[in-house]
C-alpha cells in the first residue's frame, strides 16, 4: 500500500450522508456531510451527496480534487441492499482511485463490533437489522417503507399522517399532536392525501420529531406510536438474537428516543458501540485495499 494513499469512508443514509477522510496511518484528515445518498431514491442525488460531502473533507485537509484518485473508499449507501441499485452504484463512474459499495447497515455493523461478529438494528428514516455471524451477513427487514421499515421515522410519520385521517373521520380520538399535524396541512385530510402521494420516506422522517416532542407531553397519539415503532424494533433485535449474535448494537438517529419504550429484555442484550458506520466503511475500504495487494 503507498504511503500517500488516502482512505474514505462514506456513510451515506436517506437523509443526510457523512465522509470520513484518513491517511494510510489512520489519521483523521476531514470530515463533513452533504445531502440523501439513497440510491433508491436517485442515484444521481445520492452520488452528487457523496461528492460533495468528499470535496468539503478534502478541504479540510488543504486537499484538492486532484487527490480523489488516491483515494480507496468505501461508499456505505442506502439502498445498497437492493441487487439491482447495488449493481447500478457498482457501475457508476467514480472520481476515486477505486471505490468500494455495500450497504450501510453493513458498515454499521462492522463499525459497531470493530469488525467482530454480532449485530446492530438502525433506526433512522428506515429500519433494518443485521448481523455478522461467522463471514456471513444476514439481514432482517428494510425493506422500503412501502412495505417494512418497521418503527423509523419514516414509519412513525406516515402513522401519525394515518392516525390524522382516523381522528378525521371520527374512528380515533383528536389529540394536540394529531391537531397540531393536521393545522399544518390548512385542515385539509386531501392536502394530507396529496403531500403523501408525492413524498419520499425522508420526507415522512421529517414528521417523526412530533410524535417524540409530543410524547414528552404525554400525549396519548403520540406514545401510543413510539410504543408500537418500539415493539416493531424489538421484533428486529430478537430475530438478530435469534440467528444467535452475541452482542447486539440500537443505532441510528431515532435510536435514544426508542430505547426507553423498547421490552426490558431486548435492552437487557444492547451493548454500547465500539464505532460508527463511518469506522466500519473505512475498515472495509482498507480490507478491500490488502485484499487487492495480497
Amino acid at each position: 500500500m503507498a504511503s500517500n494513499t488516502l482512505f474514505l469512508g462514506v456513510d451515506g443514509g436517506g437523509t443526510r450522508c457523512r465522509a470520513r477522510l484518513c491517511d494510510a496511518a489512520g489519521n483523521r484528515l476531514g470530515e463533513a456531510e452533504g445531502g440523501p445518498a439513497n440510491i433508491r431514491f436517485g442515484i444521481q442525488e445520492a452520488f452528487a451527496s457523496v461528492l460533495e460531502a468528499t470535496l468539503q473533507a478534502l478541504e479540510q485537509a488543504q486537499l484538492t480534487p486532484d487527490d480523489l484518485p488516491r483515494i480507496i473508499a468505501c461508499l456505505a449507501l442506502a439502498g445498497a441492499t437492493e441487487p439491482t441499485e447495488l449493481a447500478a452504484a457498482q457501475q457508476h463512474k467514480q472520481h476515486f482511485g477505486r471505490a468500494f459499495v455495500t450497504a450501510d447497515a453493513h458498515a454499521a455493523c462492522v463499525g459497531a463490533h470493530r469488525g467482530h461478529d454480532g449485530g446492530v438494528v438502525i433506526v433512522g428514516t428506515g429500519s433494518i437489522g443485521w448481523a455478522v455471524l461467522r463471514g456471513r451477513q444476514h439481514r432482517v427487514g428494510g425493506w422500503g417503507l412501502e412495505l417494512s421499515d418497521e418503527g423509523s421515522g419514516g414509519w412513525i410519520g406516515r402513522e401519525i399522517l394515518h392516525r390524522v385521517l382516523l381522528a378525521q373521520d371520527g374512528r380515533a380520538r383528536w389529540t394536540e399532536l394529531l391537531r397540531a399535524t393536521f393545522d399544518s396541512f390548512g385542515a385539509d385530510p386531501h392536502a394530507i392525501v396529496q403531500w403523501a402521494a408525492r413524498a419520499k420516506p425522508r420526507d415522512f422522517a421529517a414528521l417523526a420529531p412530533r410524535a417524540i416532542e409530543y410524547a414528552a407531553q404525554h400525549d396519548d397519539a403520540a406514545l401510543a406510536i413510539l410504543r408500537l415503532a418500539a415493539a416493531h424494533i424489538d421484533a428486529l433485535a430478537m430475530r438478530l438474537i435469534a440467528l444467535g449474535v452475541p452482542r447486539l448494537v440500537l443505532s441510528g438517529g431515532l435510536a435514544p428516543h426508542i430505547v426507553g419504550f423498547m421490552s426490558e429484555p431486548t435492552r437487557a442484550k444492547l451493548v454500547a458501540a465500539q464505532g460508527d458506520a463511518l469506522d466500519g466503511a473505512l475498515l472495509l475500504a482498507r480490507a478491500a485495499a490488502l485484499a487487492s495487494a495480497a
